[in-house]
C-alpha cells in the first residue's frame, strides 16, 4: 500500500528538525489559569484500558452550554497516568507506560485556585504527532478548552518531544491503547466524590482528535478493528493516515462521524493519505477539510488565519455530532468553504483538485 511513501517522508523530516524540535519543547504549554500537578501513584488501582467504565457513575441531566470559542477562560492542569504493564495489540509485553496529560479546562470565574467551573463538561482527547508536545498545540487547544470542552492531550512516552533522541516512531501502535487508558481514568475521576473533575465530565459526550501521527492515532481508535473505543462519538483527523503497521483493518464496521483536516502543500503527511482514509470511511458522517496551499504544521500550531479556521470548522463539528447541534452543521459548511482559504466536502465527494 501507499502508506510506506508517507511514513518514509515523517521519518526523514522528523530526523532533520529532531534537535530544533527538542529546543521547542522545553517549555510549557501556554497557560491561562496555573494549577497545581498532581501525580497518580504508581500503586493506585486503575482500570484497565480496555475497561474504562462505561457510564461513570450518575450521568448528569444535561451539558453545559458548549461551542463559542472564548466563552470562558482557561485553566491548565498537568498528571502523570502510570499505565500497568500489559501485552501491546502486536502480542508484545510492554513495562509500565508513563502518560503525561495536559489538560485545558474551562475555569470558574473569580476562581483564584482556578477551580474548573461548574459542568458538566464535553471532553476532548488530544493526541500529538511525532516529535510534538503539547505546547505545539497551545492555541488550538486553549481555543476548544475557552468554548466549554475538558481538553486532555496525551504526551506519549516514546514518541513526544520529552522522548529526545531515544524517540521511536514504531511505538505508535501502542498510543490509541494509551488514550483510551487516560480517558478511563479521567472518566473513573469524574465519578470519584472529591476529585477535582467530580462530576464535571460528561460521559456521554466524548471526542478525539489527533495531529500527523496522533492522526493516525486516533483514526486507529475510531475506524481499526485493533484499537476501535466505542465511548468517542467523534473523531477529528488533522492531517493523519492508517499506520500500516497497525494490526487490524479500518472501515469495516460502525464508526462515529470523522472529520479529515488536510493542507493541499502538506509533504509530511501527503494529502492521498487523509483522502484514503476519508474515501475508505463509508460508515456514517464523513468530511474533508481542504486547507489550500497550508503545510503539514502551521494549520495547528501557533496564531494565524488558517488555524482559526480549522479552530472554527472543528467547534462547529464537534458541536454537531457531540452536542447535536443541528445548526452547526450550516456553520461548519460556510466556514469550511471559504474561497482562497479552505474547501470543504463530505459523504466522499472530492475537493476541486484532488481527484
Amino acid at each position: 500500500m501507499g502508506h510506506d511513501r508517507g511514513m518514509t517522508v515523517r521519518w526523514g523530516v522528523a530526523v532533520l528538525l529532531a534537535a530544533l524540535v527538542l529546543a521547542a519543547c522545553g517549555g510549557p504549554p501556554r497557560q491561562h489559569a496555573s494549577a497545581p500537578a498532581k501525580t497518580l501513584a504508581s500503586g493506585q488501582s486503575a482500570p484497565s484500558a480496555r475497561q474504562k467504565p462505561a457510564s461513570a457513575g450518575a450521568t448528569p441531566a444535561r451539558t453545559v452550554a458548549a461551542g463559542t470559542a472564548g466563552r470562558y477562560r482557561v485553566g491548565q492542569r498537568q498528571m502523570i497516568f502510570d499505565e500497568p504493564a500489559h501485552i501491546g495489540v502486536t502480542g508484545q509485553h510492554l513495562g509500565e507506560r508513563s502518560l503525561m496529560t495536559v489538560i485545558d479546562y474551562p475555569a470558574a470565574r473569580g476562581s483564584s485556585e482556578s477551580r474548573l467551573a461548574p459542568g458538566p463538561f464535553p471532553l476532548l482527547m488530544f493526541a500529538p504527532g511525532f516529535l510534538q508536545c503539547t505546547g505545539t498545540y497551545a492555541q488550538l487547544l486553549h481555543a476548544w478548552a475557552s468554548a466549554g470542552y475538558v481538553v486532555a492531550s496525551v504526551d506519549f512516552p516514546r514518541t513526544s518531544c520529552r522522548a529526545g533522541p531515544a524517540a521511536y516512531e514504531p511505538d505508535l501502535v501502542n498510543q490509541p491503547a494509551d488514550v483510551s487508558y487516560v480517558l478511563g481514568r479521567l472518566l473513573a475521576l469524574n465519578a470519584a466524590p472529591g476529585d477535582f473533575f467530580s462530576g464535571r465530565l460528561d460521559p456521554r459526550q466524548v471526542a478525539a482528535a489527533g495531529q500527523s501521527d496522533g492522526g493516525d492515532t486516533v483514526a486507529a481508535l475510531a475506524a481499526s478493528t485493533c484499537c476501535r473505543d466505542q465511548e468517542f462519538r467523534a473523531v477529528a483527523v488533522l492531517s493523519g493516515a492508517e499506520w500500516p503497521p497497525m494490526p487490524g483493518t479500518y472501515f469495516t464496521g460502525d464508526t462515529p462521524p470523522m472529520l479529515f483536516v488536510q493542507g493541499s502543500a502538506d509533504t509530511i503527511n501527503p494529502p492521498w493519505a487523509s483522502l484514503q482514509l476519508y474515501r475508505a470511511d463509508r460508515a456514517g458522517p464523513r468530511y474533508y477539510l481542504n486547507l489550500l496551499g497550508a503545510s503539514h504544521m502551521v494549520p495547528y500550531s501557533g496564531d494565524n488565519p488558517v488555524e482559526r479556521l480549522v479552530v472554527r470548522v472543528t467547534l462547529a463539528f464537534f458541536a454537531r455530532y457531540l452536542l447535536g447541534d443541528a445548526g452547526a452543521l450550516t456553520t461548519m459548511t460556510r466556514l469550511g468553504n471559504s474561497a482562497g482559504i479552505a474547501a470543504l466536502r463530505s459523504a466522499g465527494q472530492l475537493p476541486p483538485g484532488t481527484g
